[in-house]
């Protein structure tokens, strides 16, 4: 079903559209004693706009991201743009009722939506298609002009013009007003007998109007609009605009045929003549001589009001106004490209691997596993899915991981692997930096393990989605820092056999982050792997960034109402197996807070929602490794 935080994107783009057709509009307002062209040119570019979301701009500024990461401190650009670009977010679900409230009645809602949206483009292209079709079956049972009035007319207005048009002049005795039919072959048509109502002159100038509009591709843009109109029915600001570019397009031609030597009194009579006798086009595409309102085309072509041309000044506005509106969203695109895009620094030193590995498939039907790295290079897996593996590779969630085969979170394995470097100390003996160092080789290592015996390729790729930011709740944070005591290297007596777990079942001391379905439990744990951890949780099913800037480390404990597919997702202590620690542990909750109101009231903090950058891991291919 679709979500309610769908529709966010068509309100930024309906937003950044209405603002970009209202400085249009400011534009044309300053240009008002110039040309009609430079007028309709302006609202041409505000309909164009629909079709263009700022979004597709900003997504080609951030695909040639910057070859290094630079921190960039936010701009007054990127803060307007931001603004612009997306000024209408999700709404956060505080607690369960506000959840419940949400799913009762938005899930429905945007069906509802769509439904109403589809009926109404048909319609609107419906009744397009009906105008199309009789315009067409005039066209068609029209004949080619070879003499006449008409013809040696069109002969004439060339000569004026000093060339020769290759448009095909067309008549019936339909009383369709004289009018350009066609987009790219465009024919002109002019109902037989015209030539008999009107004068020399009046004709001719009917004439230069029509080949006004095919000089200036007024079909293409006509029809542009009408797919704008279709798409977007609903917005009234799109039927406003298609009538400014009809009025502002006659505007465009009447002074063309005046500036070309028409008469003005000649061609007012013609004009009025023609709509004494034919009618009006029934389509918006078919570029005619009676559109836009007939008084005030009928006194500014008698008054022959003074047209001024563009001034430097003007032409700088508009030149600085358009470089803005498509540079603008890729320039904020290209400094906010995501990290991830960075091209990371070519080592020429070989990639780490384990020196000797073991994986075997678990048949065991345990619902937890459990994962071990001990100091010196040894690694240990039991029940654990290729899936959890990649986790632990590559650092990402669920929502992060795409593709791959039907087995990747269903079979388990069992996996020795170790390395005899000797160069490989405690963790637990290492300074921070060290720490981050150990960790990122470790992973090296489990990824070349995976590349071999699973042989697992992948690519990676960015997309624009939801995320959760953990931040401190408006009373300041519920958090305890973590003792002296427990902050000591655990005892590696408590480690002699993890699948059994520790003594009595007990947790072992030292820090961690301890998991069980609709609880967690961290000791001398730091919020940056509360964050992971919530990232993994069914409930929220995205990605949780830390942005408390709480930098300690913390005991706390969380408990909610799981969702019944935790405790197939996380394994180690307090995992729900058959053996080892929480073994006897009670079943999940089916009732108790919200993940997000016990985040609130237990710890201090919430989840926001936002959007971001997120790295995806799309798997290309996976096999079941071979025993041994």
């Amino acid at each position: 079903m679709m979500h309610i935080d769908s529709l966010s994107p068509l309100a930024n783009h309906l937003w950044q559209s209405t603002l970009f057709a209202a400085v249009a509009g400011l534009l044309a307002l300053l240009l008002r004693q110039n040309h009609a062209q430079a007028r309709y040119r302006l609202w041409l570019a505000a309909s164009v706009k629909f079709l263009i979301p700022f979004s597709l701009l900003i997504a080609i500024g951030s695909h040639f991201g910057w070859s290094t990461a630079p921190e960039i401190a936010p701009s007054g650009l990127s803060v307007v743009m931001e603004q612009v670009s997306r000024p209408f977010v999700e709404a956060q679900p505080h607690a369960a009722s506000a959840q419940a409230i949400v799913a009762s009645n938005t899930n429905v809602l945007p069906e509802v939506l769509l439904l109403l949206w589809l009926g109404g483009c048909a319609a609107v292209l419906l009744r397009w298609g009906a105008c199309w079709r009789r315009t067409a079956a005039t066209l068609r049972a029209a004949l080619p002009v070879r003499e006449g009035r008409e013809f040696e007319a069109l002969r004439r207005v060339e000569s004026i013009a000093g060339r020769r048009t290759q448009i095909e002049l067309v008549s019936s005795a339909a009383c369709l007003e004289p009018g350009v039919f066609g987009i790219f072959r465009p024919v002109l048509f002019l109902p037989a007998g015209i030539g008999d109502l009107l004068a020399g002159p009046q004709l001719e100038a009917i004439i230069v109007h029509e080949l006004c509009h095919i000089r200036r591709r007024d079909n293409l843009a006509a029809a542009i609009h009408m797919l704008v109109e279709a798409v977007f029915w609903f917005h009234p600001l799109v039927w406003w605009l298609g009538a400014r570019l009809v009025e502002e397009r006659e505007h465009a031609c009447d002074e063309d045929v005046l500036r070309l030597g028409g008469e003005p009194q000649s061609y007012a009579e013609g004009i009025l003549r023609t709509c004494q006798f034919y009618l009006e086009s029934p389509l918006a595409c078919m570029s005619g001589v009676t559109g836009s309102d007939l008084k005030r085309r009928i006194v500014r072509i008698m008054t022959q009001r003074l047209v001024t041309r563009l001034d430097f000044g003007k032409k700088l506005l508009l030149a600085s106004a358009g470089i803005a509106a498509v540079a603008g969203p890729i320039v904020f695109g290209l400094l906010n490209a995501p990290p991830s895009r960075a091209q990371s620094p070519v080592s020429n030193a070989p990639a780490p691997e384990f020196e000797v590995a073991s994986v075997k498939p678990n048949k065991s039907g345990e619902r937890g596993g459990r994962i071990m790295n001990s100091p010196g290079g040894r690694f240990t897996a039991a029940n654990i899915s290729l899936k959890m593996l990649i986790h632990l590779a590559y650092g990402v969630t669920d929502s992060q991981i795409s593709g791959g085969p039907g087995w990747l979170n269903s079979e388990k394995f069992d996996i020795e692997a170790k390395t005899d470097d000797s160069s490989i100390a405690d963790p637990w003996k290492l300074s921070e930096e060290q720490r981050k160092l150990a960790q990122d080789r470790s992973k090296r290592m489990l990824q070349a393990l995976l590349a071999d015996r699973f042989k697992l390729t992948l690519h990676r790729e960015t997309k624009e989605l939801p995320v959760y930011a953990l931040v401190v709740a408006k009373n300041g944070p519920k958090l305890q820092q973590a003792s002296a005591d427990e902050l000591r290297p655990p005892d590696p007596k408590e480690h002699q056999d993890f699948r059994k777990g520790p003594p009595n079942g007990a947790m072992p001391k030292g820090r961690g982050l301890f998991m069980r379905p609709g609880q967690l439990t961290g000791t001398a744990a730091p919020l940056t792997v509360l964050a992971e951890t919530l990232s993994n949780q069914p409930e929220l099913g995205r990605i949780v960034l830390d942005k408390t800037g709480l930098k300690g480390n913390y005991d706390f404990t969380l408990k909610w109402a799981a969702d019944e597919r935790q405790g197939q997702m996380f394994g180690g202590p307090g995992g729900g197996g058959k053996e080892g620690p929480g073994s006897d542990s009670a079943p999940p909750p089916d009732s108790g807070p919200s993940i997000f109101t016990a985040i609130q009231e237990q710890l201090g903090l919430r989840l926001e929602s936002q959007k971001g950058p997120v790295e995806i891991l799309v798997i290309d291919s996976a096999e079941r490794p071979s025993e041994n």
